[in-house]
């Protein structure tokens, strides 16, 4: 009896410091949710406001265009395709720089760790114009398929589709690669070993080990891809010009050109329920991957 009486005051103070602990979490983070909620949840109000908003009072008008137009509902769904390409040939091109980086040590990885980060460093329009010098007819790509023998004369790079995938992939395959590491990093090699202890190829072990263990950095690194393509504005528009319209490039004349803020909003809205979208798809499939690999 006398433990328990002697016991009981120890249970205050930790109850005391576990209360005062969650209190300063609150109050260390209230700083950045005031700063999140100026800079970011009320843009998005005012946005969503001015998309409802008519010379009338409220309407869905501007929904009624983007999701009614046909060249409107051909703009998302080339955006959507543009983002699905890029996505998909960051992942076949990251995956395997990705695995190199994390599987090298020494001099090796830190050479390649700076090969990932320095673009990073990098502003896009630099990069962007970059490409366009290297992508034009007396570029050094036209230079090199000439004089290896592969064409008779230059061909045309820029001002195309597959400049713009080229150019996207070059820009946001950092954002691929670094998930992927983080996951791949932590892969134990003791898995490997007793799929090939058991018999198992290079190709069977990438597949029935590697792969799924792996999955949750693919997931990660395409939605961080595919969001962040389908919302580009600077590359498309310095390498492709209004040849090819994103979302991004429709919302941006609307404000600028046309003074049309309702379309441009409700743009905007639809390009955030599509990020909104994949950002929540992303977690509940991480989520499941992660409850399926703890059984």
């Amino acid at each position: 009896m006398s433990g328990v009486l002697s016991g009981a005051p120890a249970a205050r103070p930790a109850r005391s410091r576990l209360r005062f602990e969650g209190d300063m979490r609150g109050l260390m983070a209230l700083p950045a949710l005031l700063f999140m909620g100026i800079v970011f949840a009320l843009p998005l109000g005012l946005l969503l406001a001015k998309s409802v908003q008519g010379a009338d009072g409220l309407t869905l008008n501007g929904y009624a265009r983007v999701l009614g137009d046909a060249y409107y509902r051909g703009v998302i769904w080339d955006s959507l395709t543009l983002a699905f390409r890029v996505t998909l040939i960051s992942l076949l091109v990251g995956y395997p720089a990705a695995y190199a980086l994390a599987r090298t040590g020494g001099v090796m990885q830190v050479l390649l760790f700076s090969l990932v980060f320095l673009p990073l460093t990098v502003s896009i329009i630099v990069k962007t114009f970059g490409l366009t010098i290297m992508f034009r007819r007396e570029g050094i790509l036209n230079w090199l398929l000439i004089n290896t023998g592969l064409t008779d004369g230059p061909i045309r790079f820029v001002f195309t589709e597959m400049s713009l995938v080229i150019g996207m992939v070059n820009v946001f395959l950092p954002f691929m690669i670094l998930p992927l590491y983080s996951v791949i990093r932590m892969l134990d090699g003791r898995y490997l070993d007793a799929a090939a202890t058991l018999g198992a190829g290079p190709f069977t072990t990438f597949r029935r080990v590697v792969l799924p263990l792996t999955m949750p950095g693919i997931v990660a690194g395409s939605s961080i891809v595919f969001a962040i393509s389908v919302a580009a504005y600077v590359t498309p528009g310095l390498l492709i010009g209004e040849r090819y319209m994103t979302m991004s490039m429709v919302m941006a004349k609307a404000f600028l050109n046309f003074r049309d803020y309702q379309l441009g909003s409700a743009m905007a809205c639809v390009m955030l329920v599509i990020a909104l979208s994949i950002v929540f798809a992303s977690s509940f499939l991480t989520r499941s991957l992660e409850q399926r690999g703890g059984r």
